[in-house]
């Protein structure tokens, strides 16, 4: 399992310092179905905004 997740949305509540992702787990879905041809295809549903 990777030990380190980069994120450079710095908007979401689990941005951390050097781009760094602290959430718990990650969810990642597919826009067309369960396979994704190109990372364009997907969306990280783990985003939250961040309280600003």
């Amino acid at each position: 399992m990777a030990q380190d997740v980069l994120c450079e949305v710095s908007n979401c509540h689990y941005w951390a310092k050097g781009n760094k992702c602290s959430a718990d787990a990650i969810y990642v879905v597919s826009h067309s179905g369960e396979q994704a041809e190109s990372s364009k295809e997907t969306d990280c549903k783990t985003f939250e905004p961040a309280d600003i």
